[in-house]
């Protein structure tokens, strides 16, 4: 069995893993500048950044409380709302940086994978963008961009392990180079922030007085500080499936018939609040922050059993919304102190969409040269798009047993 302490797991969190920001700065710089613009989903951003990582100026617009009321994200809603807004989120942006359209190097844009009619949007008005201004165009996969963040705010080499998970995604993988990627695992059904999400609407948190402005993870993660992980003892399917996969509707099918149960005996009708709502998310939480760690944790031992990772301070970037995580982050940490990983989270802010990411991962590519179009190129928007060169079949091959690991995470 192996056992972290809160003190320990809260040092770690203040100290080891504390990010290095590069300074800010207000005005544009003689480098080559990059506009990024993100539409993936339900949040319209846009950055303008130099080579250095200084964000100059930024705009987000989120559409949060509009799918909250509406409980879930409705793709035709997000994309007129990404219509009525991505102008002046781009306009404000540039004029935030005090840069031109003419000063700038590239414009890059999330064109993959995504919600379509969003990704479309985006893509359509960089189009328009790039033509009129005679610029070139960088076309940008969302997961690659979110594996990159962490390298804007601190020197990270290559090659590095990455864990992204998010309310549409979740996987593993190497990050040999900027658009080199080996997939160890990737989510078979839904996401985990999905997951918390659907669960968090069937609770009805959006009633609970601490919860209703907050997103579904964001009251599974709240409610979960003052509850009883022990009560509801869920558990993930995947226990004797020795690869680095994950899988997540099982979970939430078993939370379901759990307040069903749970409703049936406090005689209520769904809708209305249980009393035990902190339990539930309590135990929710745990389940998927365990299944998290232990597919990591096969993931590392794959890498030193290949050789994938340095052998001096090897490094595990987590990054996506559902890494905004605290509790996550500490199963997590739990992990890489056995097996003498270095973990790096980007702060919660950079862990969700935002063009900061998207310009970010234009200017990794704009210096090596890769993936760099002309303003006249057809390009078309990919709503599923894999990452990298998937190998899960062979870590699945593997057959990596995991040691047994207390998963004791404090609050």
């Amino acid at each position: 069995m192996f056992h972290v302490n809160a003190k320990i797991v809260h040092r770690m969190l203040h100290c080891r893993h504390t990010l290095c920001f590069r300074p800010l700065s207000g005005k544009a710089s003689s480098s080559r500048l990059v506009l990024g613009i993100e539409t993936s989903c339900d949040d319209t951003g846009a950055a303008v950044l130099d080579e250095t990582g200084a964000i100059l100026g930024e705009s987000l617009n989120s559409q949060k409380e509009v799918h909250l009321r509406t409980g879930g994200i409705i793709p035709t809603v997000a994309q007129q709302l990404h219509r009525e807004n991505i102008e002046r989120v781009v306009q404000e942006a540039l004029e935030r940086s005090s840069v031109a359209p003419g000063q700038l190097s590239a414009v890059a844009t999330t064109v993959k994978p995504g919600l379509a009619l969003s990704l479309g949007i985006g893509l359509e008005f960089s189009l328009r963008f790039v033509r009129q201004h005679n610029k070139p165009f960088i076309p940008i996969h969302h997961m690659e961009a979110h594996a990159l963040t962490v390298r804007m705010l601190q020197p990270v080499a290559f090659p590095f392990l990455v864990l992204l998970v998010s309310g549409g995604h979740s996987l593993l993988a190497v990050a040999r180079g900027v658009d080199d990627f080996l997939l160890l695992g990737h989510t078979l059904d839904e996401a985990p922030g999905d997951t918390l999400d659907k669960v968090a609407r069937r609770l009805s948190l959006i009633k609970h007085p601490q919860c209703s402005t907050l997103s579904g993870g964001q009251a599974i993660e709240l409610l979960a500080k003052d509850g009883d992980r022990t009560r509801f003892p869920f558990t993930t399917p995947m226990g004797q499936t020795y690869d680095c996969c994950f899988s997540f509707a099982g979970l939430r099918n078993q939370v379901t018939m759990t307040i069903m149960k749970q409703e049936a005996e406090e005689g209520v009708k769904q809708g209305t609040l249980l009393t035990c709502v902190n339990d539930i998310a309590a135990a929710t939480q745990h389940t998927v922050a365990s299944h998290l760690a232990k597919r990591t944790h096969r993931a590392i031992l794959f890498c030193k059993a290949k050789g994938l990772l340095p052998s001096s301070s090897p490094t595990l970037v987590v990054s996506g919304g559902v890494a905004s995580n605290q509790y996550i982050r500490k199963a997590l940490m739990i992990i890489t102190e056995m097996t003498g990983l270095h973990l790096l989270c980007p702060p919660a802010k950079f862990c969700t969409d935002n063009g900061v990411m998207i310009a970010w991962n234009g200017l990794e590519r704009l210096r090596e040269g890769k993936g760099i179009l002309p303003p006249n190129v057809d390009v078309c928007y990919e709503p599923k798009a894999p990452l990298g060169v998937d190998i899960s079949a062979e870590v699945k091959a593997a057959a990596i047993r995991l040691p047994s690991v207390r998963m004791k995470i404090p609050n």
